[in-house]
């Protein structure tokens, strides 16, 4: 009789485990080392800081309400709210507002950091592995921890969401290399190559759209660079497919984002010193600020173009002499580098102007994100062996150790940010809002930073006084608004907060279409003479309705391609 050898365990599990187990101490270490200057300088007062910790506040705020997935930022605004969840991908701010609950809301920023930076390290590593010693992958997977990219968006940026998605992006680029058949499919099933691929596609948008947007071109390209090698359509009618199932799975974000485009003032994303063209490489504009970080910017990409190239070359010399799936793997980066580096600079401006959904990259330089999948390798690749190697790694260190330092001292610190905020949530005050998700026909400028949830406006005839009126708020919370009116005569009243289609207004249990402001969104209501209940409620519109139920078929075929592999692998035993 024939055992099947999945009865017995497999001998080299102990030493797999060991393997993880140490990837995973360096990667958390090298990201301990990246946020060691926030124990005596504080929290890193980048770009971005304010939109991050705001939206992690809002998100745990509207948990405690109950509001398990939230779609309106409660206090973006100043409490007159805004659909931020709806456009912004939801996986830095949950993860953000998690953090709140297991450590203090200070410290939020630099646990968010180590734990996406320790991740990065292990899908850096995972992709490594498979094409070279221990030794090497280990160095690569600290080195695209601290990669130079990494640093500028921790100490200049804030940017989150981005590191986020960045951390993903070495395991995305081993999945499409198994599944367009560039190297060995080690799942041993397409079905699996494929449902591994479009979870790791999927967590990227969900991560952050632009990032999202570089990895589809990306991830395409290497489609079509197999096709070409194989000389054959299949892989990509394997990236089509793996694509399909990744966009399914994201459609219950990324449907309503994009249809409900037109309720919002989505053109601002593109406003000035926003656009491509003012943000390739060492391009100036009539703005001294913006002109002095694209400079910073414009040199941690060449440095980072100069590191690859070095490092590159190095990898050549060795990949010849090892196995051809390295020098595949080799070939595939440098295009993957190439073309990155390509889109920084200016003589690409037509593929921004024409190729779709680009241009809302907004910065040429964002590239360096998917740049520094081939910097980690190659610098890990070209490890040279016995003392050279300590050379090597000794000069990878201090360039990177050098870079951080310089980012160091050319960024802000503040420890204050956030308790700022949340000192405007505590005082029912809220926090300014975003320019592309305000509604459409409103100025949120105009604003005011401190209004009442309900005030009574002056009616037609009464010389600028408003009638005295009873108002009882029954319940505010982010989703819903209750109150109770009563007047003796009609009234106007506005209350705080913006009118967005999914808003659903009833007066007396009948719908009613608010008016608004003259010179602003700010929802306003007439109301007859005597007692009226007013209910607002953000109600589910089809757009969302349909995006979950094709992300649900999604998981079900997901579900499906796992179980079809896993049949094949069963079948395939002795």
């Amino acid at each position: 009789m024939t055992s099947s050898a999945g009865h017995f365990p497999d001998a080299r599990a102990p030493r797999l485990f060991f393997e993880w187990l140490l990837a995973l101490g360096v990667s958390l270490a090298t990201a301990l080392l990246l946020i060691a200057p926030f124990f005596w300088l504080g929290n890193v007062s980048g770009h971005d800081i304010s939109f991050h910790a705001s939206s992690w506040l809002d998100v745990a705020g509207q948990w405690r309400e109950g509001i398990v997935y939230p779609r309106w930022a409660e206090w973006a605004n100043y409490g007159f709210g805004e659909p931020r969840f709806i456009f912004y991908p939801p996986l830095s701010w949950m993860l953000g507002a998690a953090l709140s609950f297991v450590a203090p809301w200070n410290a939020v920023p630099g646990v968010f950091i180590v734990l996406a930076q320790g991740i990065a390290g292990l899908c850096f590593f995972a992709l490594a592995r498979r094409y070279l010693p221990r030794r090497g992958a280990l160095f690569g997977a600290a080195c695209y921890t601290a990669n130079p990219y990494a640093l500028m968006v921790i100490y200049m940026r804030s940017d989150f969401a981005e590191l986020l998605a960045c951390t993903l992006l070495p395991l995305l680029v081993g999945a499409s290399l198994q599944l367009c058949g560039l190297s060995e499919n080690r799942w041993r099933s397409q079905a699996r190559a494929t449902a591994v691929f479009a979870v790791a596609f999927a967590a990227v948008w969900l991560s952050n759209a632009p990032a999202g947007v570089i990895a589809s071109y990306s991830v395409a390209l290497l489609f079509a660079c197999a096709a070409i090698e194989e000389k054959s359509l299949a892989p990509l009618l394997r990236g089509v497919g793996g694509l399909a199932l990744g966009f399914g799975l994201t459609s219950f974000y990324l449907l309503p984002a994009a249809y409900e485009q037109r309720w919002v003032n989505i053109a601002q994303a593109l406003s000035s010193g926003l656009l491509p063209s003012q943000n390739f490489l060492y391009t100036l504009i009539e703005d001294p600020e913006h002109n002095a970080f694209n400079c910073i910017a414009s040199s941690v990409a060449i440095l980072l173009i100069v590191l690859t190239g070095i490092a590159g070359l190095a990898a050549r010399r060795k990949a010849t002499r090892e196995t051809e799936d390295s020098g595949k793997l080799w070939r595939v980066l440098i295009l993957l580098a190439t073309a990155a580096t390509f889109l920084m600079i200016r003589v690409s401006s037509v593929f921004w102007t024409y190729l779709p959904k680009l241009r809302f990259v907004q910065f040429p330089w964002r590239w360096m994100a998917i740049l520094a999948v081939p910097y980690g390798y190659f610098v890990a690749a070209g490890l040279p062996r016995r003392r050279w190697g300590w050379v090597w790694g000794a000069a990878v260190l201090a360039v990177m150790g050098g870079t951080a330092a310089v980012l160091v001292q050319k960024t802000w610190w503040d420890s204050e940010d956030i308790p700022v905020l949340r000192e405007a949530l505590a005082n029912d005050q809220g926090f300014e809002g975003t320019d592309e998700y305000d509604p459409l026909d409103d100025d949120h400028s105009n604003l005011p930073q401190k209004a009442p949830r309900a005030q009574i406006l002056p009616t037609e005839g009464s010389e600028g006084s408003a009638p005295k009126v009873e108002i009882q708020i029954e319940r505010w919370t982010a989703e819903e608004r209750k109150l109770l009116v009563k007047s003796e005569e009609p009234v106007r009243i506005a209350l705080r907060l913006l009118n967005y289609p999914a808003w659903r207004v009833e007066v007396n249990g009948k719908v009613v279409t608010p008016e608004r402001g003259e010179s602003s969104a700010q929802m306003i209501l007439t109301l007859s003479s005597g007692t009226q209940r007013i209910a607002a409620r953000f109600v589910r519109t089809p757009d969302r309705t349909l995006g979950l139920a094709i992300s649900v078929m999604a998981v079900l075929t997901l579900l499906a391609l796992l179980n079809a592999g896993g049949s094949r692998l069963l079948s395939a035993s002795p």
